[in-house]
């Protein structure tokens, strides 16, 4: 007998689809990840969507913060669930799913800033305020330091620029920083750190006074 053919379902960005089977519905609501990562590797592929909309959004996020460029943000986001759904039974803590996810996203974001040395970062959403106002001299005295700084952090190193940009940018704290990336707090503000030094050499004029503290 001929199976019915399936119906064609629109799929938007950034969103990694699965294909139901006959099993029962399973409720997500209140259901731990380790719960729906034991479902999917014993057969239930089609449950590893409630981790894709649990976790797409904070990845994709954190990857346009890093690559700058929104449909680059999104493949990496859709490669890495996707190794992810792969690999997922070399998730040692499936408790802690989600944040294996995000570090599979992070390092593709960082091998991405390797081959392409790639970093848009708006100063505006860094909370960075240029005291240069007045004309159009003025105006590009302003322009070329906001390039001097945006270029000064995309030549940061990966690791360090992962860090400070979950730091200064997306505003995460170091406890967030240390569950998602699985470094310790110690690491994590050692890196921050190094990459205050290096933006204060090179920018010693522009960099904001607060990101000297500790």
């Amino acid at each position: 007998m001929t199976s019915a053919p399936r119906r064609s379902s629109s799929r938007k960005r950034r969103t990694v689809r699965f294909m139901a089977t006959s099993e029962k519905p399973f409720s997500e609501k209140d259901v731990e990840d380790a719960r729906i990562v034991e479902a999917v590797l014993a057969g239930r592929s089609e449950l590893y969507r409630v981790l894709v909309r649990r976790y797409q959004d904070v990845m994709y996020r954190h990857a346009l913060r890093m690559v700058g460029d929104g449909d680059e943000a999104a493949d990496i986001v859709q490669k890495a669930l996707v190794k992810g759904f792969r690999k997922l039974d070399a998730c040692q803590d499936p408790a802690k799913v989600g944040g294996w996810l995000f570090r599979i996203g992070a390092n593709m974001c960082k091998d991405y800033l390797k081959s392409r040395r790639r970093q848009d970062v708006s100063l505006e959403d860094a909370g960075i305020q240029m005291d240069v106002n007045g004309g159009p001299v003025e105006e590009m005295e302003r322009t070329e330091m906001r390039r001097t700084l945006e270029a000064a952090i995309g030549e940061l190193t990966p690791g360090l620029q992962e860090a400070f940009v979950m730091k200064h940018l997306e505003g995460c704290s170091y406890e967030h920083m240390s569950d998602v990336m699985g470094v310790s707090i110690s690491a994590l503000k050692m890196r921050v750190h190094r990459a205050r030094e290096e933006l204060q050499e090179k920018l010693s004029s522009l960099v904001p006074a607060e990101w000297s503290e500790a």
